[in-house]
């Protein structure tokens, strides 16, 4: 069963199966994915977190108390990545525009499970790790995670 809702609004290709495969290691919620670019990507970050700046993942978790989406089977959230970003990272570090969109989507999909490196004690980093390693991704992904 799919848990990925994708939203591709960019020319960015997508292995959609690669990530359905991360997502449902990690939970079996739905997942709002949305593609775009830099622009809207900003725009959501000014709004959201009054940075006015691009960025290169998002993560919004469901608002709902627990009860209500296990009950009523609510997506767990939306993760919002920035296409711009992952062709530049990947081209800058070389490595696949698809081990980028891994990493992203990684990282948002434990913001929404409630990691938050801002204020843990490397408890996300480690995690993430763990995926990259799980999932045959290339090292270049942990030593990037580890700043």
């Amino acid at each position: 069963m799919k848990i990925i809702d994708l939203e591709n609004q960019t020319d960015l290709p997508v292995d959609i199966d690669a990530l359905e495969e991360i997502a449902q290691s990690l939970t079996t919620r739905e997942i709002e994915l949305i593609l775009t670019d830099n622009a809207s990507i900003r725009e959501l970050n000014q709004e959201h977190r009054e940075k006015d700046k691009p960025t290169d993942v998002l993560s919004f978790p469901m608002d709902a108390p627990f009860t209500e989406q296990s009950i009523f089977g609510m997506p767990l959230g939306s993760i919002v990545i920035s296409a711009d970003f992952v062709k530049e990272k990947a081209k800058e570090l070389g490595h696949t525009v698809q081990d980028e969109l891994s990493l992203l989507f990684i990282h948002g999909m434990l913001h929404l499970l409630g990691f938050d490196h801002e204020s843990d004690h490397g408890e996300m980093r480690e995690r993430e790790k763990e995926i990259i390693e799980q999932f045959h991704l290339p090292s270049s992904l942990i030593v990037r995670t580890s700043h």
